[in-house]
């Protein structure tokens, strides 16, 4: 039980995919504009990420060599209509924020590498956990993306309120905001990695 423990603690730390692999900046750059909208890309793709990787683990003696990517892409696109349609029924003020980054999880280049590297070589419980840790990962930065973006340039975290918007720096919430707090984030996770 310890190796995957270690796989799900690699996941949000060693080789968390935004701040250490820099994987997945599409929708890490685009969907943070606001804490609530980098918690629930990060959060839909985790779902996507746990699912595909167990049934990839699973049917992976199954798969020829031949049509292995194309297989994993349809499995990872089942998960990732389904996160569409639950979405747009339960939550469509939040479908339309996030537009067209959902269906993109289809080939976000984090999930279709963990099914590559990882699900295809290994159990099924090893691949849930994988899938649990670089998920976490990926939502945790994600979220703490959007807290910093919408607190620096709004004053708000998760539409809380904490300072008039008129001393918010509207710079955040705009794209090269979005460049500069990854940037400053990526600078202080890989200098608390060292210590």
């Amino acid at each position: 039980m310890t190796k995957n423990i270690r796989i799900l603690i690699n996941g949000v730390v060693k080789d968390n995919p935004v701040f250490v692999l820099l994987l997945g900046m599409c929708p890490t750059l685009a969907t943070t504009s606001s804490a609530i909208n980098g918690m629930s890309m990060g959060l839909a793709t985790m779902f996507v990420l746990v699912c595909s990787n167990l049934v990839i683990a699973s049917l992976k003696n199954f798969i020829p060599d031949l049509v292995r990517i194309p297989a994993f892409i349809v499995i990872i696109a089942t998960f990732v209509t389904i996160v569409e349609m639950v979405m747009n029924a339960y939550l469509p003020a939040l479908a339309d924020s996030l537009g067209i980054f959902i269906p993109l999880i289809v080939v976000n280049c984090i999930v279709l590498g963990r099914a590559e590297a990882f699900a295809a070589k290994n159990t099924v419980l090893s691949s849930l956990f994988d899938g649990v840790g670089i998920g976490l990962g990926f939502t945790l930065a994600l979220t703490l993306l959007g807290v910093v973006r919408e607190f620096m340039g709004s004053g708000r975290m998760f539409s809380v309120s904490f300072f008039p918007e008129d001393f918010g720096v509207t710079l955040f919430i705009l794209a090269p905001g979005a460049f500069i707090a990854l940037g400053y984030l990526v600078a202080i996770f890989n200098k608390l990695q060292r210590k």
